[in-house]
């Protein structure tokens, strides 16, 4: 109902009242359960969870009780899987989460803000000490129509925010920091706190910037940009560079992020949330150079952007040596029609069906297909899924993890 909406002139009118007057209400029902909060709230396209897990970390680590609330799981000290496949949840439910959490005494939350959430109010009754910006990238478009749209829809966050930290070599910094009262800016190539000395590798990333010296368990460039914008909010809340240093480089792993699952095989296997086109890129811009092939496994979601579906497949071709195209949340659309569409883009990209380009539907089984191609010294890529734990068909959801798919048929390897 809600997507036969959009496409009315009148949505706007109609359902965003309803959307305002449902944080109002939940504000006041859970008492504004913010008030005596520090919020720091990460927006952007990719790199909002990582960037939370960082921060929250730190914060931990450094003595600070503190909530987390992101794609992946909420709470304080003992998380709670999100079982929902959506980032910033519904004001009643947000609002009644944070309630919860704050009742631990907490002094610190760590939001991941979607432009979704900032479009419908559902942050509306929040206060943000700190607004943290990652990136900006294609996205999301099937809700918010033009690229112009997405980004103002974040810009209301930065609005809310007392202080901002922003990404210095993403273009949308130059419109957020004519929104922000105050900010920093972080970066690579631009920012007053710039990453430098540079180590890239498949255990981790080494950076130093000013006197901060910063090495991450997770790998990827991208996790060069997190870390730094975790450690901006460090220091502009005052912590030590030793803290820093420790809760950022402390964090094993974020679920469904980068995560290489080894039983022993002797080849790679990685699973990521990537299913946006630049962090696809990403993902394999962090990779680097190797020795073996790489076999991708990934598909699109059902009532999600369909523009991005043959860019996509686009990517997939051109990084992958092998292809495996399945399905994701599917949804009410024909999952063999999403991915005609990812064939169509891996298909310019040069890939020819049943050579190096395979279509297997169901997601087990793609798994499996990409595990028992594997040699010594390849790299299996399973992407988009990454931590959730169903996936949702026309008929519901059906309980489904990447990561556990992943794991049993490694161990039938050894059999």
């Amino acid at each position: 109902m809600k997507r036969q909406l959009q496409k009315l002139s009148f949505y706007d009118k109609a359902v965003l009242p309803y959307h305002f007057a449902q944080a109002v209400i939940a504000e006041l029902k859970y008492h504004h359960p913010t008030k005596k909060l520090h919020v720091i709230g990460v927006t952007g396209t990719n790199g909002k969870t990582t960037t939370c897990f960082m921060i929250w970390n730190m914060l931990r680590s450094a003595g600070y009780k503190t909530g987390l609330m992101t794609t992946v799981a909420w709470g304080v000290d003992k998380l709670t899987p999100e079982l929902g496949h959506m980032t910033t949840v519904d004001a009643n439910t947000l609002n009644q989460r944070i309630a919860q959490i704050a009742n631990s005494n907490i002094e610190y939350l760590v939001l991941e803000v979607t432009s979704h959430a900032l479009a419908e109010y559902r942050t509306l009754g929040i206060s943000f000490d700190v607004a943290v910006f990652t990136n900006l990238t294609h996205d999301h478009l099937d809700y918010h129509k033009t690229f112009l749209n997405y980004r103002n829809a974040k810009g209301k966050l930065f609005k809310k925010a007392k202080f901002s930290i922003l990404n210095a070599d993403d273009k949308a910094t130059k419109y957020y920091k004519t929104l922000s009262r105050e900010y920093i800016t972080y970066g690579i190539k631009n920012g007053e706190n710039r990453a430098k000395d540079i180590k890239l590798s498949v255990s981790g990333v080494k950076y130093s910037c000013s006197d901060i010296n910063i090495e991450t368990k997770i790998p990827g460039e991208f996790n060069v940009y997190n870390s730094l914008a975790a450690a901006m909010v460090g220091k502009h809340l005052g912590l030590t560079n030793q803290q820093i240093e420790q809760g950022i480089g402390s964090l094993k792993e974020v679920e469904g992020r980068m995560n290489i699952i080894d039983e022993g095989q002797p080849f790679t296997v990685i699973v990521d949330y990537a299913h946006a086109p630049d962090a696809l890129e990403k993902v394999y811009d962090s990779i680097g150079a190797h020795k073996g092939r790489i076999i991708s496994v990934h598909g699109g979601a059902g009532r999600r952007d369909p523009s991005t579906r043959p860019i996509r497949g686009m990517i997939l071709g051109k990084y992958s040596d092998i292809v495996i195209i399945t399905e994701d949340d599917s949804r009410d659309e024909d999952p063999s029609m999403i991915a005609e569409q990812f064939i169509e883009g891996a298909t310019k990209a040069g890939k020819k069906l049943d050579k190096d380009l395979f279509l297997e539907l169901d997601r087990d089984k793609a798994i499996k297909l990409a595990i028992n191609m594997a040699k010594p010294g390849d790299i299996v890529l399973l992407l988009g899924k990454g931590h959730e734990k169903t996936i949702l068909r026309a008929d519901g959801p059906h309980p489904f993890e990447d990561i556990k798919v992943a794991k049993k048929y490694l161990k039938q390897l050894k059999k």
